[in-house]
């Protein structure tokens, strides 16, 4: 699945205490990477924790969900994002080196991936970035399909195009939200054909934009088959995280690209449907339209 990813952000603390009892070690792990003047190394993470660089690794991610250079990295993306989004009065160039970049070359390979966007664009909120919408009907109801240059970033779901409009306003709010042209028809018309249809496959570039942590449930989600469901544990050991089923449904509420990253395939312990973002009874359609597809039959 091609990703452009927006900056990934630190998980809050340790969800809950790993079995090991390392969680109290883990917060001075990430207090000694938020306070070094440079991305440690594991090696030099494990020294100061006294343990073996693998129990380390593998105590960090249990409590955290992150490996430690992905933590680091999203230490200093946030730093990024604070730093530009701050003061006026700061240029790129204090915002690197008071994120801990010594090196531009190194900062600005990085920026893309990091902040979805140049530094100087992101300094600006984002204006400029032009990002391409249309609105339509499909069997769910209304539909808005949205892409920005790397792909396809919204698919929204709803009664009220109107309402999916401004949702999507509030997603990009500094952006040029630009009606569709006679070429986007196909983007639309494959996701429509896409929710009506989910045998037929997506082919199309998703510009996926979230945490680091939510990067790794949704790429979780879109390896359950179609017509078959996981529940928000199963997600959260697949991930290598198995406290953290609650944050797995936070990062299923956060999904902007409905279908195509199928949330609606995770479901509570007991198989009920729980909350979907948008609207329970549209969660049901969708697994009854998989199922039957599966299996051969008319969608219902």
């Amino acid at each position: 699945m091609p990703t452009h990813a927006l900056p990934p952000t630190l998980p809050p603390a340790p969800v809950s205490q790993p079995a090991n009892g390392h969680a109290g070690l883990v917060a001075g792990v990430c207090r000694y990477i938020e306070t070094a003047d440079h991305p440690p190394t594991l090696a030099e993470l494990a020294q100061h924790a006294q343990l073996s660089p693998h129990h380390l690794h593998r105590v960090f991610k249990q409590a955290t969900g992150l490996t430690p250079k992905a933590y680091a990295l999203a230490h200093r993306s946030r730093r990024v994002r604070e730093a530009l989004s701050g003061s006026h009065s700061t240029s790129v160039t204090d915002a690197m080196y008071s994120a801990g970049y010594s090196s531009g070359g190194r900062f600005y390979a990085e920026a893309s991936q990091v902040l979805g966007m140049t530094p100087t664009r992101f300094r600006s909120g984002g204006v400029d970035t032009d990002i391409r919408f249309a609105v339509g009907q499909c069997v769910l109801g209304a539909i808005l399909v949205a892409c920005s240059e790397a792909g396809v970033c919204a698919i929204l779901l709803g009664d009220d195009p109107e309402a999916l409009v401004r949702d999507l306003q509030d997603r990009f709010p500094r952006a040029n939200l630009l009606g569709a042209d006679p070429g986007f028809e196909r983007y639309m018309a494959a996701v429509v054909g896409f929710v009506q249809a989910p045998a037929l496959g997506l082919d199309l570039p998703l510009d996926v934009r979230g945490t680091a942590f939510q990067q790794r449930v949704w790429q979780a989600l879109c390896r359950i088959p179609a017509g078959q469901t996981a529940s928000y544990t199963d997600i959260a050991r697949a991930i290598g995280s198995p406290q953290a089923v609650r944050a797995v449904a936070s990062a299923c509420a956060a999904n902007a690209l409905a279908v195509a990253i199928p949330c609606h395939r995770v479901v509570r312990s007991d198989g009920g449907l729980s909350g979907y973002r948008w609207g329970v009874e549209r969660k049901r359609a969708l697994l009854a339209m998989e199922a039957a597809a599966e299996a051969g039959q008319p969608a219902p």
